[in-house]
């Protein structure tokens, strides 16, 4: 094809590939399948590889950009994005009817349903998506562009070129994505979202936009901040516009002007918000026309135009049957409610979480009581407090022994949780192979969760070793696995062998171990070995290392299972050597901060050279930093480093410095 041709080309894919975009994500009515999708969307970046003159803001290809250690700069808010004043009774709402209709004649109210997730801001110059940013503290939030311009629902493009738009509305998580989310941070051993708002504002303000990428969050837009180009006068027309301009609005919002029908329609929302696939905390009731919203007014903190009912979280009432106990990854044992089953915020609840045992013994709980029973965030179960006591049991006891592998459990001073220690425990080994496999460990590109999942389920392997045991010909056996799939997972699987020894010591998932620790642990003893016989003591002089910390080190290479796996990964092939020790200790005892951009080193090869000469990378400002590294655009670190007197330099004194 000609030049002309592929120019051509490039712009039917972006067209083709925004409109199934917003078919897919904005109208819930999509019309090609995911694979065609991706097909047209990689010989889409094929091309533009071609001819990178070709990129513009608004292709579907600049859904994932940015630099990942770049801080958020701050964007001051031309109109305040204010918030709501609550009410929690419909009393509370015939009081806010009769304040508006001292100040206006005859109002007609929109009522919609209040989206339970993060506010941001968009801008459409010319209709292109321009910038994005968080609501902060209503008058200045942060830029989130990057990350914004991940989320498909939100269109890079608008349908019509309006001179300028600014809209706002609210970031989500759907509800089935963050069970998803929650049953992979339980199986890897990290600590769960909460509910649903709190996943969404995680995943917005991550520094990598590939991350906010893979947790689908979507967004609802309700409101018109500024626009030029196109005059509005009520909420409802501003809200049909959006629709048109190809804006999701909130899914649902009617028009009424007797205040009988507005708190009928807010019990109905109430009714459907179990069914719902997403949050909502409430309703809210807004005034329609905008010439009116001008008479009423706002107040320091609210607007007095408009309102929000809050809906209290829905309780039942069951019996607990019994109490069974789950082991994780890390070996904590959890205890778990079966529930004799209920109907709850619009699905059937038969178990839910009871934390550990003190939580147990605070609330009282025996089996065999009735419980009161709700959804935290409207989606996890969990008991509130016991309303009945159920007779002859008495107060239930952690096991002393595993319930998978019969090891002897242990609580520690200070801790709540009670734990099995033993590596090799069965019900730990999925949680962690698929640790032991992820990115930031042993980086086994093809083995994912779901792939752990069925090579365990298959009997292929049962503990982190047996990986290094995988042949083609066992893999390719399987449905969905292909010969050439096969392969390059047995090549992954290889090219792992040759990782540094702090990959290793990372993905053995040691507790109180983390990534950064792992790192100065492998530079500190430089093998396996030399970890493995190092004392408490010895791993204290590790500058950044705590009792705690040289303790659970110690004691997980005192156990015989952790021995025999050692020497299984030894036999496999796998390095037990750093390949980045440090080369001096001129940083020793030193903790350095960094923040900006500096001129030439990247974050990640400042922090190497630091590492390497002994200091230690902190993420915050603290009277205990010996120095602030700052760069352009530098944020709220300086200042903080300013106002508690710690040292800045630039790059030039770092690099000094380091080269003394």
């Amino acid at each position: 094809m000609s030049r002309t041709d592929d120019l051509k080309r490039i712009e039917q894919l972006k067209a083709e590939l925004n409109y199934h975009s917003k078919k897919y994500y904005v109208d819930d009515d999509p019309q090609i399948s995911d694979f065609e999708y991706d097909r047209m969307l990689r010989e889409l970046e094929e091309l533009e590889e071609k001819y990178p003159e070709s990129v513009t803001p608004d292709s579907p290809t600049q859904r994932v950009g940015g630099s990942a250690d770049k801080q958020f700069s701050p964007v001051e808010h031309a109109v305040r994005m204010e918030s709501l004043q609550d009410a929690f009774s419909f009393e509370e709402l015939r009081a806010f009817d009769k304040r508006v209709r001292e100040r206006v004649d005859n109002p007609c109210y929109v009522v919609e349903p209040k989206i339970d997730g993060l506010s941001v801001s968009l801008e459409y110059v010319d209709g292109v998506l321009t910038r994005g940013s968080t609501r902060g503290d209503g008058d200045v939030g942060e830029d989130v562009t990057a990350n914004l311009k991940t989320i498909r629902a939100i269109p890079l493009r608008l349908n019509e070129d309006i001179e300028f738009l600014e809209v706002r509305g609210e970031v989500y998580m759907p509800r089935d994505v963050f069970v998803s989310l929650v049953k992979k941070q339980e199986l890897t051993g990290e600590t769960p979202f909460k509910n649903p708002r709190n996943a969404a504002a995680g995943s917005l303000r991550q520094k990598d936009p590939k991350i906010t990428s893979e947790r689908s969050l979507s967004i609802f837009c309700f409101n018109i901040q500024q626009i030029r180009g196109v005059e509005v006068t009520s909420h409802k027309q501003s809200l049909d516009l959006l629709r048109r301009l190809g804006i999701r609005t909130v899914p649902f919002y009617n028009r009424f002007s007797n205040f009988d029908d507005v708190l009928k329609e807010i019990e109905s929302i109430g009714q459907m918000r179990g069914s719902l696939p997403f949050d909502i905390d409430g309703a809210v009731i807004k005034t329609d026309d905008f010439s009116q919203r001008e008479s009423i007014g706002s107040t320091a903190k609210y607007p007095r135009w408009a309102i929000a009912f809050k809906y209290p979280p829905e309780e039942k009432q069951t019996k607990l049957v019994d109490i069974e106990i789950n082991v994780g990854r890390t070996g904590v044992l959890t205890p778990v409610a079966v529930l004799e089953p209920v109907l709850l915020a619009g699905s059937t609840v038969s178990r839910a979480t009871l934390h550990n045992e003190d939580f147990i013994r605070e609330k009282g709980i025996c089996i065999g009581d009735t419980v009161t029973v709700r959804k935290a965030g409207d989606i996890i179960p969990e008991i509130v407090c016991v309303t009945e006591k159920g007779g002859e049991n008495g107060a239930f006891s952690m096991p002393l022994f595993c319930p998978s592998c019969q090891s002897e459990v242990f609580r520690e001073e200070g801790e709540a949780a009670v734990r099995c220690n033993n590596p090799k425990c069965p019900a730990q080994a999925l949680r962690n192979i698929i640790h032991f496999c992820s990115k930031d460990a042993m980086d086994i590109e093809g083995l994912g969760e779901s792939v752990c999942e069925i090579f365990v389920e298959k009997d292929l392997i049962e503990n982190t070793a047996d990986i290094y045991s995988l042949k083609v010909a066992d893999i390719e056996k399987l449905d969905r696995f292909a010969k050439k799939s096969a392969q390059n997972i047995v090549e992954a699987i290889e090219k792992s062998k040759e990782n540094d020894l702090s990959r290793l010591l990372y993905a053995l998932g040691i507790r109180h171990i983390g990534q950064k620790a792992a790192k100065l642990l492998a530079q500190r003893f430089c093998t396996i070995d030399e970890v493995m016989n190092a004392s408490v003591d010895d791993i204290l002089t590790i500058n950044g290392y705590g009792k705690i910390m040289a303790e659970s080190v110690v004691e997980y290479f005192s156990l015989d299972g952790t021995k025999e796996l050692i020497e299984s990964l030894r036999s496999a092939g796998v390095n037990m050597a750093s390949k980045q020790t440090a080369v001096g200790d001129r940083f020793a005892s030193m903790t350095f901060v960094l923040t900006g951009t500096l001129p030439t080193y990247s974050r990640k090869e400042a922090s190497d050279i630091i590492e390497k000469l002994g200091g230690k990378v902190s993420s915050s400002v603290s009277k205990k930093t010996t120095y602030v590294l700052a760069g352009e655009d530098p944020g709220s670190k300086l200042t903080k480093a300013q106002s508690l007197g710690v040292a800045v330099i630039d790059e030039e004194t770092f690099r000094k410095m380091a080269e003394e």
